[in-house]
């Protein structure tokens, strides 16, 4: 399963619009969430209104938080969305094993059936392979934030770790140092915490908020960074979701 968790106070302001970059994401498999450490007043309701349009685009879902909150919500976030996304699955796939009987959702099944498919939810949640790319603003308004950030990352890398199934976590920051730098990648798919801890004392905050670009290169990044390795991935994930609901469901 493939996430991009945005961190973000809103209000994008260079380049294509990110909720339209979030819907490219959506059709390439890829859920976006976002993490909204938003202020108060005009800016902070513009930003919520942007980070809400976002997730609902990207298929996901979005909470904006105080800095205090950051990192509970971040692990809450990640497994929420698991749930989520393996629930879509599954409900597909009880699409089409049971479609010609006028079922269509988990919620549809009689209650025994109900709750093996639960049970083979649950499961997943645990043990299905996870890969998900962090995409922090560091626009100039997220400089007093980034203290929290940094937490939030060392807490979720945590909750990943203990997660039976393999998850991996990218690292991407934007906007870059250098004019026409939308977004940089910090590191690469790690599932070791130690190389995170090395991370903010790189970031810098300035200027725009590329928003739009930075999730479209991350994107790419989905596409042809790991392309083959991918494939292997969802193909093993594929299989034994599909024997788990063949066991439980038919």
């Amino acid at each position: 399963m493939k996430q991009i968790l945005l961190i973000t106070d809103g209000c994008s302001n260079v380049g294509v619009s990110p909720v339209l970059a979030a819907a490219e994401a959506r059709e390439e498999g890829i859920t976006v969430n976002v993490v909204g450490v938003i202020d108060y007043g005009t800016i902070g309701e513009l930003g919520s209104r942007e980070i809400e349009d976002i997730a609902r685009a990207g298929g996901g879902i979005s909470q904006t938080v105080g800095t205090r909150q950051l990192a509970h919500t971040m692990q809450m976030m990640t497994r929420k969305t698991v749930v989520q996304t393996i629930q879509q699955a599954v409900n597909r796939e009880l699409t089409q094993i049971l479609g010609e009987k006028g079922t269509k959702t988990v919620t549809d099944l009689e209650p025994s059936q109900r709750s093996q498919v639960v049970e083979v939810i649950d499961n997943l949640t645990e043990n299905a392979a996870l890969q998900v790319t962090l995409l922090i603003d560091v626009s100039a308004s997220m400089k007093p934030k980034l203290a929290a950030v940094e937490e939030g990352i060392r807490d979720l890398m945590l909750s990943l770790q203990a997660r039976v199934g393999k998850s991996r976590l990218s690292v991407f920051h934007f906007p870059g140092r250098h004019s026409g730098e939308d977004a940089v990648m910090d590191i690469d798919w790690t599932d070791d915490p130690g190389r995170v801890r090395s991370l903010f004392g790189r970031l810098q905050t300035k200027g725009a908020t590329p928003t739009g670009p930075a999730i479209q290169k991350v994107i790419d990044f989905y596409r042809y960074g790991t392309l083959e390795e991918q494939q292997e991935i969802e193909g093993n994930y594929r299989i034994e979701r599909e024997g788990m609901l063949g066991d439980n469901v038919v």
